[in-house]
Formats: structure tokens, C-alpha cells, sequence
């Protein structure tokens, strides 16, 4: 089975991305949606006993903890700590899953695939990426979102230009949704082909 790292910054429509491979077949796991399965579960106590008063109601409450956190390197690294195993248990069961199933290949969505080392645990890597004007626009549009917030996030993810220069494929959202589709289906197809030698 071919694993696939999926990954892109902050605003670069990853999550999208992941949709049309999910679109297509493909066996996609999230991450984040694991992180949010988490925080309302396994994670809960672990992350109130590290962060007292973070949690509300047997579930993280995101704001409280994010400002504990926000621009701490000390204290996201002690998150990570914590998170990041509980992720990488349920990312295992996923991949087993889906070879059990007898997928051909499928779609490890992790958004910081290079910062933790995860580029080595897939075979390819496709970076979703779009010019820089158009990742502002997208995340500023976010409820919440400030330039202080999104610079603190762009702070601590490696640099769209280095992923793109690491990555095996580039689907480019720039262009819209049916070019990014396009993408996508080129990169299954070939990736198949070569599977099929």
C-alpha cells in the first residue's frame, strides 16, 4: 500500500486537497480531526493536568488553552508531548484499517507533516500549496483570525517554499478547485501506474 503525506500551511486548502482524495477512494486519515476526537476524549484529563483550567465539561475548551499556549515554545512542546503520541496510535490503527481493506493507497493528512519528522513514516509527499496573497486572504477571512495570529502560526510551520521544494507532488489551489482536482487525479493515476509497474 502506497501512504501518501498529505501536507500544506496554514490557508493553502489542504483540507480540500484531502477531500478529493477521499472524492476519489482514497482512505484519508486527518490529523486535526483526530486532535479535535481527542480533545473531547483520551486527551481530556492528560491536557487538564498539565494546563489547569483548560477544560470545561469533560472537553478542551480551544480558546483557553490556545492562549495558555500561543507564542510559549516551552508549553507547546509540552501540548505536543502529550497530543502527538495519542495521534500517531490512532494514525496506526488507521493505516491497518485501511490495509486490512485492501486499499492500494491512502492519504496521511498531517498539517506538520515536516516539523515532526512524519515525512519519514510515507512514501510520497504531496504539498498543497498557493501564492501567498491568497493564503492571507483565505486564513484573515477566518473568525478570529488576526495578522499577529496567523504570524505566530506561520512562525512555527516550515516555509511554503521549503515544502515545495521537498515534496514529491505540488497541488497548486490557486488556480481553483477543478485545476486542484486535475492535480489530484493526476497524482492517483500516476502514482498507480508506477504501483503496477
Amino acid at each position: 500500500m502506497i501512504i501518501l503525506g498529505l501536507t500544506g500551511s496554514i490557508g493553502m486548502g489542504k483540507s480540500t486537497t484531502a477531500q478529493m482524495f477521499a472524492d476519489a477512494g482514497i482512505p484519508v486519515y486527518s490529523a486535526d480531526e483526530a486532535v479535535h476526537r481527542l480533545y473531547s476524549g483520551r486527551a481530556v484529563p492528560l491536557i487538564e493536568a498539565a494546563f489547569p483550567g483548560t477544560t470545561r465539561a469533560n472537553e478542551v475548551d480551544r480558546e483557553k488553552l490556545s492562549a495558555a499556549v500561543l507564542g510559549q515554545p516551552d508549553a507547546i512542546g509540552k501540548l505536543e508531548t502529550i497530543v502527538h503520541p495519542l495521534v500517531r496510535e490512532e494514525e496506526r490503527a488507521f493505516l491497518e484499517n485501511a490495509r486490512n481493506a485492501g486499499a492500494d493507497m491512502a492519504v496521511l493528512d498531517i498539517p506538520l507533516l515536516f516539523e515532526t519528522g512524519g515525512e519519514n513514516r510515507v512514501d510520497k509527499v504531496v504539498v498543497v500549496s498557493a501564492p501567498l496573497e491568497v493564503q492571507r486572504r483565505r486564513v484573515l477571512a477566518r473568525p478570529g483570525m488576526t495578522e499577529a495570529k496567523l504570524d505566530a502560526i506561520l512562525a512555527r510551520q516550515v516555509p511554503d517554499a521549503e515544502k515545495r521544494a521537498r515534496a514529491d507532488f505540488i497541488v497548486d489551489t490557486g488556480k481553483g478547485l477543478d485545476a486542484a482536482r486535475g492535480q489530484v487525479v493526476a497524482i492517483i493515476r500516476r502514482l498507480k501506474a508506477e504501483a503496477a509497474g
